[in-house]
């Protein structure tokens, strides 16, 4: 079994997921925020469209510099629908299994670095960054965008077994 094999099955079943909480993101409460110290349904729910996009340059390059010198800061995408989200969410997810499925297994042993302004933030494994930047990420602001629907009395889907509001 390959590398990409075992880990596909992993990444189809959360951003299968993650779809489902997306879908319930209504497009007159992008803007609401629990706190002024928070980010909006908007940012979070673009936040969770572009994460499956970061498969494609984990695995086609060995850096990405996030603010490079003389050039744009990357800035995340500022959708204004949900239907604008799940567009770009499911681009995102079909690219993601595509370039899983066609990268050798030691293209995901090589080390990868995030930078911003030339400066090295951290370096680990593609695949590290695979499980802890595109699935454990999409999880942590999944949940995050669950606790934001149930603040909204919108309701949350079943995920890994029933949710409070569909029990079967």
């Amino acid at each position: 079994m390959t590398i990409a094999e075992s880990i596909l099955p992993e990444l189809e079943i959360e951003m299968a997921g993650t779809r489902k909480v997306l879908e319930r993101v209504p497009d007159d409460k992008l803007d609401w925020k629990a706190h002024e110290k928070s980010n909006t349904i908007g940012w979070v729910a673009c936040h969770l469209a572009e994460i499956p996009g970061w498969v494609e340059g984990t695995l086609t390059a060995d850096t990405w510099d996030i603010n490079p010198e003389g050039g744009e800061p990357y800035q995340s995408p500022q959708l204004n629908s949900r239907q604008e989200i799940l567009d770009l969410f499911d681009a995102n997810v079909a690219a993601a299994k595509a370039r899983l499925q066609a990268t050798p297994d030691a293209e995901f042993a090589k080390s990868w670095s995030l930078l911003s302004g030339g400066e090295t933030l951290f370096t680990i494994p593609k695949l590290g960054v695979i499980r802890t930047w595109v699935l454990n990420h999409t999880i942590h602001h999944r949940a995050h965008l669950c606790v934001y629907l149930r603040l909204n009395d919108i309701p949350v889907p079943a995920l890994y077994g029933p949710s409070a509001d569909e029990q079967g």
